[in-house]
């Protein structure tokens, strides 16, 4: 399959300091992932536009927009303790939003039949109006948004190891965009608990996965049978994006979680079952062991192109697999068996 791959030099140019995990050497490893991957004779390359004001406007308020403007203009600085704007990062933020949008236009004309966007900063932290977790713009929501507003329906599954509070506070109240986060609990930001599941004509299209530290793919697999296939076949999206956070790896510094580079080639695989060919796209989100992400995407973007490569093992059978079991049930019963 034809798979679009979305990159361009100024992501790089959102400069954090040398000893910020979320760094420029994240895009280096993840392209050395692209090459890796196995399918680069299927690859097609494009350079992500940048969001409009309008874009932008469905799911972040203009004074925090403005703000980020004229905290970039000046020189830069911290928006919370671990996020971090330097002079370019507004116009390297707003490409990474205009992304999906992009991808998405270009994959309803048929130019591909998916998409992997190497974008930084990441977004799902990101709220309406403040920036947060490394955070700027809310890049997957904006496109979410966008797509919804021509009338589509949206499933976002987002596997990043901290859970999405920016996304599920943008859509906890629609019916339109439905929103499945699988995320180590407790755990940074405080959010994400099973009983957080939509509010008004939101109620049940927010489905969180909370899941304890050392929790392995066995546990992310049965879940996809469990609750989120079924979840997502009552929902009928027409487009799926997904949050692509690797740091649930084992070997990442910043999370607890027990997955491998195969487990993500399998999440990935599950992910596109869940919407037809042309309309899935996966945005890169977390991911702070520069060796494991590079794995970890070669074997996702195989698995986008329709290819099987495990660059790693699958795992199982982790210190965590009985408590997975048991916040799948209590998920089940919720969301499935009601």
């Amino acid at each position: 399959m034809a798979l679009l791959l979305g990159r361009h030099d100024d992501f790089a140019l959102h400069d954090t300091g040398l000893s910020h995990p979320e760094r420029p050497a994240r895009l280096e490893a993840v392209l050395k992932g692209v090459q890796e991957s196995g399918v680069a004779e299927d690859i097609i390359s494009f350079a992500p536009r940048e969001a409009t004001g309008a874009e932008l406007s469905r799911v972040h308020d203009a004074a925090y927009v403005e703000r980020l403007e004229r905290l970039c203009g000046g020189g830069g600085g911290f928006l919370d303790a671990d996020t971090l704007a330097s002079p370019a990062s507004y116009r390297v933020a707003l490409r990474a939003a205009g992304a999906g949008i992009d991808a998405a236009e270009r994959l309803a004309v048929g130019e591909g039949d998916a998409a992997f966007l190497a974008l930084r900063p990441p977004g799902h932290h990101a709220q309406r109006g403040r920036a947060m977790g490394f955070c700027l713009f809310n890049n997957v929501a904006v496109t979410a948004a966008a797509l919804a507003a021509s009338g589509e329906r949206v499933a976002i599954v987002d596997w990043d190891a901290h859970h999405g509070n920016g996304t599920q506070e943008i859509f906890y109240e629609r019916s339109d965009v439905l929103y499945v986060s699988f995320h180590q609990y407790p755990f940074y930001p405080g959010t994400g608990s099973f009983r957080e599941t939509g509010a008004g004509e939101g109620a049940g299209t927010t489905v969180n996965i909370p899941l304890p530290e050392a929790t392995t793919g066995d546990t992310y697999r049965a879940a996809f049978d469990l609750v989120v296939a079924p979840v997502v076949e009552r929902f009928a999206p027409s487009w799926v994006l997904i949050s692509a956070g690797f740091d649930g790896h084992r070997a990442d510094p910043l999370t607890d979680l027990g997955l491998s580079a195969g487990d993500f080639a399998d999440l990935t695989r599950l992910s596109m079952e869940l919407a037809p060919k042309g309309r899935r796209i996966a945005v890169l989100e977390g991911g702070y062991d520069l060796a494991a992400l590079e794995t970890s995407v070669a074997g996702s973007v195989a698995a986008l192109a329709g290819e099987s490569r495990h660059f790693e093992p699958a795992s199982s059978s982790g210190p965590a697999s009985d408590a997975g079991a048991a916040v799948l049930e209590v998920l089940r019963r919720l969301h499935v068996t009601g």
